[in-house]
């Protein structure tokens, strides 16, 4: 098929697609409460920015719209832009703006903003998605075309989902007025929620936006609490005063689970955690004797840590890519050996166990890290839990500031497994603190590579790599618990693929 042809038959799929997508004649009404687990940053507001993370594109699906993107019923596809398509070389990629679209504050979205949005964007991919752009032209005001130095198989994954926010537009001309920090303070975008206020460390309120391309939100305010203790998110939800709760313990979501009325959901979100060994390469640091980093693997206790933190719902994971994606290696959990712990930190030298000082971990699931620290002190291997915010802990990782020598972290943004090696385990990575050099070069055979099985033998590869050599200690896969209120009738939680966070603007109230 030509790219003429391919353009043509997108363009009739999306002419479809449009007429049963244009915002729906129903009426607003009510305000539903969210109740997050973290403290919202204002950062979260803005997508050039943004981590390796899933959590700040709870906030920002619901201010801001890309050119693609996964929605209800589509696991990649037009949002912003009506349609798209590759040409025969793969080199080159058109998107077509939806007529007639407009940011918040008015202003018509139009090629320019998207434009303006990508060489703006500096977030976690930033140097891989733009070391593969050559340039971006500006056909007309609804048509742009992004021209690549050579083929790159995963430019719609880094480029079209949670992976990164690269696709995401904001307004250039109200930013080049007001400034970065002004639209951190007052984010203007073209999604289902206009901004409001923000209250720091408290509340967000968000207004719907009657003129959202897809259908007009059914709930009229949204309000996004930062309540990180999971017990009070729970009884928010028992007594009504939110409506949905995100990522509850095992033991509260549990109690929620049986209250009338109320129910729990388990997302079906790409999310895991794992225990990060940052000194591994540095040859002073016990950490790089790789006894030690097996002790960790058969010292976690990982059933267990999913029986009471995910009432089972978490799977134990054998390597830091989500099982769910996309050339993920289906690999079996380590086994929990106790007897074998201890054996291996008395042979590199600490019989009587050692002390490995502060111990970091992602907030918002304490079950989770205690555990984690409980395994590791059954071993011998002392460590001091540290209690962070979440942006924090987040902006340390990437900068290399982290406390202690090990840590514990999640996360949770789609793509596949190779984007969960440019930015965790290729030695450039954003969040990578050490490599190696056959791991790097078999990341850049595969991102050329057009043939999918061979793509997968490669991705397979480098994970089996991290196995052997004990890169990390993977624990589980994350399925996070969300608790359901009475007064909501429809969630939309796991409608959004690989999305830990309701489709906004399809949540419904009880009438």
């Amino acid at each position: 098929m030509t790219f003429f042809q391919v353009s043509c038959l997108r363009l009739l799929l999306a002419a479809g697609a449009l007429l049963g997508m244009t915002p729906a004649a129903h009426a607003q009404s009510g305000r539903a409460v969210m109740a997050w687990h973290v403290t919202i940053a204002a950062a979260w507001f803005d997508p050039s920015t943004a981590p390796a993370q899933i959590t700040p594109f709870g906030m920002l699906f619901a201010i801001h719209d890309a050119l693609v993107r996964p929605y209800p019923g589509h696991n990649l596809d037009g949002s912003l832009a009506e349609s798209w398509s590759e040409s025969p070389d793969g080199k080159m990629y058109e998107f077509k703006l939806r007529p007639g679209l407009k940011f918040h504050n008015g202003d018509p979205v139009t090629t320019e903003d998207v434009l303006f949005s990508f060489e703006r964007y500096r977030g976690t991919a930033s140097s891989s998605i733009k070391a593969h752009v050559d340039r971006v032209e500006i056909v007309d005001p609804l048509v742009v075309r992004f021209h690549l130095k050579e083929p790159w198989p995963d430019f719609m994954t880094f480029f079209g989902t949670t992976a990164s926010a690269a696709g995401i537009v904001v307004p250039k001309g109200y930013i080049t007025k007001v400034g970065d920090d002004g639209f951190r303070k007052h984010p203007i975008g073209a999604g289902p929620y206009r901004f409001v206020s923000h209250t720091p460390g408290i509340e967000v309120e968000l207004e719907a936006f009657p003129g959202y391309w897809r259908r007009v939100p059914a709930v009229k305010t949204l309000v996004m609490k930062s309540v990180p203790e999971a017990t009070t998110r729970a009884v928010m939800v028992k007594t009504g005063e939110a409506d949905i709760a995100f990522a509850l313990d095992g033991s509260v979501a549990e109690a929620l689970q049986r209250g009338p009325g109320t129910k729990v959901v388990a997302t079906k979100h790409a999310s895991i955690f794992w225990i990060e060994f940052p000194k591994q390469w540095d040859p002073a640091s016990p950490w790089h004797d790789i006894r030690l980093r097996r002790a960790v693997n058969f010292a976690l206790q990982r059933e267990a840590i999913n029986q009471a933190a995910c009432l089972g719902f978490c799977p134990p994971a054998g390597v830091i890519v989500p099982r769910v994606m996309e050339y993920a290696l289906q690999a079996q959990p380590g086994a929990y050996d106790l007897k074998m712990a201890k054996q291996l930190i008395a042979e590199a030298g600490y019989p009587g166990g050692f002390d490995a000082g502060d111990f970091a971990a992602i907030p918002g699931f304490p079950t989770v890290a205690e555990a984690v620290v409980n395994d590791l002190r059954a071993a011998g291997i002392n460590v001091r839990l540290r209690s962070m915010e979440r942006a924090s802990f987040l902006a340390a990782w990437q900068e290399k500031k982290l406390p202690g020598v090990i840590f514990m972290t999640a996360v949770g943004n789609s793509g596949n497994a190779a984007s969960r090696v440019e930015s965790f385990i290729q030695s450039k990575g954003t969040y990578a603190n050490g490599g190696y050099p056959d791991i790097d070069a078999l990341f850049q055979q595969q991102s050329s590579e057009r043939d999918p099985l061979r793509r997968k033998e490669t991705l397979f590869k480098i994970q089996q790599l991290t196995i052997d050599r004990v890169m990390f200690a993977p624990i589980m896969d994350l399925r996070a618990l969300m608790g359901v209120g009475a007064r909501i009738a429809k969630h939309t939680i796991g409608d959004v693929w690989m999305s830990a966070f309701p489709s906004y603007e399809d949540v419904e109230l009880v009438k």
